[in-house]
């Protein structure tokens, strides 16, 4: 797996408090950003689902089903 370097700013009273903690920022950089992502994704697939879900409506159950039996029967 090929890596990449992310930075980010931060003020030396955090980097201090993360210090005593023992918190290591790359971690939870990384989490955070991996979360993120997850929702992003999460996020775009509903809105694709929505629109699929409104064209379905928009086409009606009859024509489903037709389309369906049509199908099945040319098997």
């Amino acid at each position: 797996m090929k890596y990449v370097t992310v930075s980010a700013k931060i003020d030396e009273e955090l980097r201090k408090k993360l210090a005593e903690l023992g918190i290591k920022p790359s971690k939870v950089i990384r989490e955070s950003l991996k979360k993120e992502v997850e929702e992003r994704m999460k996020q775009r697939l509903y809105q694709k689902v929505e629109k699929a879900s409104k064209l379905i409506l928009k086409i009606g159950k009859e024509s489903w089903v037709k389309t369906i039996r049509e199908s099945r029967e040319k098997r």
